[in-house]
């Protein structure tokens, strides 16, 4: 099969590069941003014509968009932008590729969740409140490609972490490596997600629609990925310290409040994995065990 991956050069992207390796489909990797070193094709896909050209003139089977715009804070002040990348985009995907009756794999965010308080794991069909404008713009674009006709799976994660790219994980090992004391969040709980793993179950669903038939696509719909269990930032701070061996820096945990921010996160984000699961076949590591394999990756 055809695979164009967008966003490729981010944490999601670089973690299919590494599992394409071993495939035997045709993988094109599309950014706007070149990395010295890494083989990119440079594709807007805010660029509907453009989108259009690369997966017709590569026979393109599946999209799997891991491009987003991402800056949390930022998006409260560029929200036309953050719409444009985050709805309009993924839009323009949906679309070609409903002309070309392939599939799109694309990304969404636990973020579609969270001015509704609640503290049981969140499901697929519970009803989006984003409590700021990057949250809006990703319920905007998973709303555009249903509206599309195309075939689509829409995986909502949360908390991704990689060795590749700026992450908490990354920056909590800089900061606990050079600094005597910090504080982290304990307010805000979710479920880390390592990237490599994420990736996983995305190949695990590109392996699911390679052996399906017709015109359509019997598993379409949203799905959440996750790894497993429940942690707060401040105990994801604390375990990979931990497993750094960063045992001279105390972490203490406090309030959101104590670091501003022009959006409200949500406070409790934690994703209901039961479909996922269910309907693929997939087994997903508990969030520690991950953690401790991205960081030894990362310390070699």
């Amino acid at each position: 099969m055809n695979i164009l991956v967008t966003g490729a050069n981010g944490q999601l992207g670089n973690e299919m590069r590494l599992l394409a390796q071993g495939s035997g489909d045709k993988y094109i990797f599309t950014d706007v941003v070149d990395v010295p070193g890494v083989e990119t094709v440079h594709l807007d896909i805010t660029d509907r014509e453009a989108v259009r050209k690369m997966v017709n003139d590569n026979g393109i089977d599946i999209i799997v968009n891991c491009a987003a715009y991402t800056n949390v804070d930022a998006a409260e002040s560029n929200g036309d932008l953050a719409e444009k990348l985050n709805a309009d985009a993924p839009e323009n995907l949906a679309v070609v590729m409903a002309e070309r009756e392939g599939l799109l794999l694309h990304i969404s965010t636990d973020y579609v969740f969270g001015k509704e308080k609640y503290n049981v794991p969140c499901r697929e069909d519970q009803k989006g409140s984003p409590t700021g404008v990057y949250g809006l713009t990703k319920l905007h674009g998973e709303e555009k490609i249903k509206a599309s006709g195309c075939k689509y799976v829409i995986i909502r994660t949360a908390w991704l972490y990689s060795e590749f790219g700026k992450n908490f994980c990354k920056t909590m090992l800089a900061l606990t490596s050079s600094k005597p004391e910090i504080k982290v969040v304990f307010d805000q709980a979710g479920t880390p997600t390592y990237a490599l793993d994420l990736a996983g179950a995305i190949c695990s669903v590109i392996d699911d629609y390679r052996q399906s038939s017709g015109n359509t696509y019997a598993k379409t719909g949203i799905y959440h990925y996750s790894n497993e269990g429940v942690c707060s930032w401040y105990d994801f701070a604390k375990m990979t310290a931990e497993f750094a061996g960063h045992t001279d820096c105390r972490i203490l945990p406090c309030h959101s409040n104590e670091f501003p921010s022009p959006v409200v996160r949500p406070s409790y984000s934690v994703l209901d994995k039961t479909l996922i699961k269910q309907t693929f076949g997939i087994s997903i590591p508990y969030w520690t065990d991950s953690l401790k394999t991205c960081i030894s990756k990362i310390k070699n």
